[in-house]
């Protein structure tokens, strides 16, 4: 197993891990986690493909690695406004988690 395919295994199983835990994980703060780790897992691949073609003698493809530290950034300015948003939320509410539909019903009465 060459170490380009090793990173890309891992690119992978971040992508996959951070999916699932934004599908299966219903806490914000959570969520966020999640994403951030989908993302990772995104750029690492770029990173590999970027990689890959610098291997074959093709030279770093400079799309790639713009597109990369390009979204690392936005990653980070999503991430901030996330949690930003999310503390505001708690703020107005006292709670960071997002109750199912049922339980606010049940609360107010109305079925």
């Amino acid at each position: 197993m060459t170490p380009v395919t090793l990173l890309g295994l891992c690119s992978a199983a971040l992508a996959g891990l951070g999916l699932y835990g934004m599908v299966t994980h219903p806490h914000p703060l959570r969520k966020i986690l999640a994403f951030n780790l989908f993302g990772s897992g995104v750029f690492l691949l770029f990173g590999v493909v970027a990689r890959r073609g610098a291997a074959a003698d093709l030279g770093g493809d400079p799309v790639l690695q713009a597109l990369t530290i390009t979204g690392l950034v936005v990653a980070f300015a999503a991430t901030a406004l996330a949690v930003a948003l999310l503390l505001r939320f708690f703020d107005a509410t006292g709670t960071a988690t997002l109750a199912p539909a049922a339980d606010h019903d049940a609360d107010s009465g109305n079925p």
